[in-house]
């Protein structure tokens, strides 16, 4: 039987992708979407790995309460869910088009006619019954809720603008012009994995804490994710530069990165893997973090590899931003080389250096326009354990002969230095951490490094720029998870920031 348009457009998408995949199938009506229906189709997603939905359409039901597309929005929007279409045609018929590997229906078809099962049988298919368990339930929900920036715990510091003159509207403005900007990103790649588990109690053996892993997200992070924070809030190109092992999670980060519209520049280093940060967590709570990495610097010729790119690419970029996370893909002569580079052509450097161990001195990106180190960063980089943060700032900018030093402090905010001048009675302010109910602090420092830099080389002052970075910062860690931060979610908290008229 010759299948409807909407059957056919879906049958050839998922065919393009999941030629080896083991692909799933699951169809209905899903008037409202319900805690059935999310064990239902996590279930299903463990029964192999490209989940395909069909919701039916209008016209091929007469049990239905909402439309088809509001039907099929809901279903879309759940992460298991690889691809959802409006099932237009008898379900039997297009499962003897797609031949999917397994049916899914819900436990209450068990005992009834299943007319999909000859078909199955006729190619090896499976036709499989289950409702998940239970304890599912809500975390689609849960997940759902906590990717959402809860505005209303990001507060305005009126002392900070009054000080510095800063006219919130302008921000729009300077977030308008962001889209002019070419901007390159030069870092260490990194992949976060959140494990979110169940705990079952305590083991009788030993004593320790015995959990069941439920549902697994990944997440770009490294200098990844300040590249896709930098297209995110709305640059006109970013190109990334890094080095990623020859593994499953290299190319996660290339499909990421690709779909968040940056454009990469990976060089594969059979010598390490791409790095791999896992969490563990129970509700609101991380149990355990593993790591995946070598920290060895990258050879000689990987070094030359990566400058031939990044020279191709550098000489019409407004701003270069290194994001080292000291996992050895920024050796100091690949530093050294790229910022004489932007010096002879006048691009603007940024630069920030994390440091996980005793590991790491941010003051070796020298000629910056912009240093954004933690307290701790800065007093690594200094050897300086006693000084006040004023005089610790003011010295790291000596020394790293840096324009701006922005000093992160978490939960008291940040520290902003610049360099004295007859113009400012101000060298040195602090602005308070505007978010009052942090969830994740994953990724302030990266919205916080990009969206001020992308604020300065737009001539702005650093008193707003750093402004607008923390507005970003606290956007950034009222959600679960390391994504990137949209132009339009930080036009929202910048609106609701104005003061009312009158």
């Amino acid at each position: 039987m010759k299948l409807k348009p909407s059957s056919v457009a879906a049958l050839e998408k998922v065919k393009k992708v999941s030629a080896k995949r083991r692909v799933v199938f699951v169809y209905g009506n899903f008037n409202i979407v319900h805690p059935g229906h999310l064990r239902l189709l996590r279930f299903a997603s463990e029964c192999g790995d490209y989940l395909v939905v069909g919701v039916r359409s209008d016209r091929t039901s007469t049990d239905l309460l909402i439309g088809e597309e509001a039907r099929l929005e809901s279903i879309a929007a759940i992460s298991w869910v690889n691809h959802a279409f409006i099932l237009d045609d008898a379900a039997v018929d297009f499962i003897a088009a797609l031949r999917p590997a397994v049916v899914v229906k819900g436990k209450e078809h068990e005992a009834l006619g299943n007319p999909e099962l000859s078909i199955l049988k006729s190619y090896g298919g499976q036709l499989m019954f289950g409702s998940g368990d239970v304890t599912f339930s809500s975390l689609e929900l849960i997940r759902s809720e906590s990717e959402r920036v809860n505005h209303a715990a990001i507060t305005r510091s009126a002392g900070y603008l009054g000080r510095h003159n800063i006219d919130i509207g302008d921000l729009t403005h300077t977030l308008d012009q962001m889209k002019q900007l070419k901007v390159c990103v030069i870092g260490d790649t990194i992949v976060d994995e959140y494990i979110q588990c169940d705990p079952l109690g305590m083991s009788q053996e030993d004593p320790t804490i015995v959990v069941t892993p439920l549902v697994t997200d990944r997440f770009v992070g490294g200098a990844a994710i300040v590249a896709a924070h930098a297209r995110s809030l709305g640059a006109k190109s970013v190109d990334f530069f890094s080095v990623i092992g020859n593994d499953k999670i290299g190319t996660y980060i290339d499909e990421k990165l690709r779909g968040y519209k940056v454009r990469t520049q990976l060089v594969v280093d059979e010598s390490r893997p791409t790095t791999l940060k896992q969490r563990y967590r129970v509700g609101s709570k991380t149990l355990l973090r593993v790591s995946h990495l070598r920290q060895h610097g990258i050879s000689t010729a990987l070094q030359r590899q990566m400058l031939d790119r990044i020279m191709a690419k550098i000489a019409d970029s407004a701003l270069v931003v290194f994001a080292d996370f000291n996992y050895g893909v920024l050796t100091q002569e690949l530093v050294d080389a790229i910022a004489k580079e932007c010096q002879q052509r006048k691009i603007t450097m940024v630069a920030d250096s994390q440091s996980s161990s005793q590991i790491g001195d941010v003051s070796r990106f020298k000629n910056t326009a912009l240093i954004t180190p933690t307290e701790r960063e800065a007093r690594l980089a200094m050897s300086n354990h006693d000084d006040g943060l004023v005089v610790l700032a003011d010295r790291l900018r000596q020394k790293a002969k840096a324009s701006h030093v922005v000093v992160t402090l978490g939960a008291e905010g940040i520290l902003v230095h610049t360099r004295p001048t007859r113009r400012h009675r101000f060298h040195t302010d602090q602005l308070e951490a505007l978010n009052t109910s942090p969830k994740d602090p994953a990724g302030a420092g990266d919205c916080l490094l990009v969206c001020t830099a992308m604020g300065l080389v737009l001539g702005r002052p650093i008193w707003e720029s750093a402004y607008l970075g923390s507005l970003a910062a606290a956007c950034q860690v009222g959600r679960i998870g390391n994504l990137p931060l949209t132009a339009d979610e930080l036009r929202i908290e910048i609106g609701k920031s104005r003061p009312r008229e009158g």
